[in-house]
């Protein structure tokens, strides 16, 4: 893979309040993914960026919400999320990796 390919992969971290106690007490940090990024692609990118060794990636695909606003109906774009666990005592810093 390309690494012009492995720097577009990742588009933001997931901030939450559940994200940020899965970072505490189980090392998984979620981001969020291009709609078309493969497990490989996103575990690469997340070595490569912030220098840590990754253990699993599982990705999950959000649908997006269907809504009504005065009548008509829109639907939200829908979301596709990597949880990575990396590997023991490893962790990631979000302010230092600027």
């Amino acid at each position: 893979m390309s690494k012009e390919r492995l720097l577009k992969v990742l588009l933001a971290p997931h901030v939450s309040e559940k994200s940020a106690m899965m970072a505490d007490a189980s090392e998984q940090y979620i981001f969020k993914v291009v709609p078309n990024a493969t497990k490989p692609e996103v575990k690469q990118a997340v070595e490569s960026l912030f220098d840590v060794k990754v253990q699993s990636v599982n990705m999950i695909n959000i649908k997006g919400k269907t809504k009504v606003f005065k009548g008509r109906v829109g639907k939200r774009n829908g979301l596709r999320k990597a949880i990575v666990r990396l590997a023991p005592g490893q962790e990631i810093d979000f302010i230092g990796a600027e």
